[in-house]
């Protein structure tokens, strides 16, 4: 399986969309919301704030998911 590097993050607060590249090998846990500053942090049960906010799970994400 391909790994997709972006996804389009969309912040809860404000609802401001925006498409960043993740990291491969590692999961952000803070993100400054670019529309209202809100700090975004991951919903509990999930490692990064792109698995909580974002529309593609995080690299290492999708690496468990086609390892099955």
């Amino acid at each position: 399986m391909k790994i997709i590097p972006e996804s389009k993050l969309t912040c809860p607060s404000c609802g401001y969309a925006e498409t960043l590249t993740m990291s491969t090998d590692a999961c952000r846990f803070f993100h400054p919301c670019t529309g209202c500053g809100k700090l975004l942090k991951p919903l509990e049960g999930d490692c990064c704030v792109f698995c909580s906010y974002g529309d593609i799970s995080c690299p290492p994400i999708q690496q468990q998911r086609s390892a099955g």
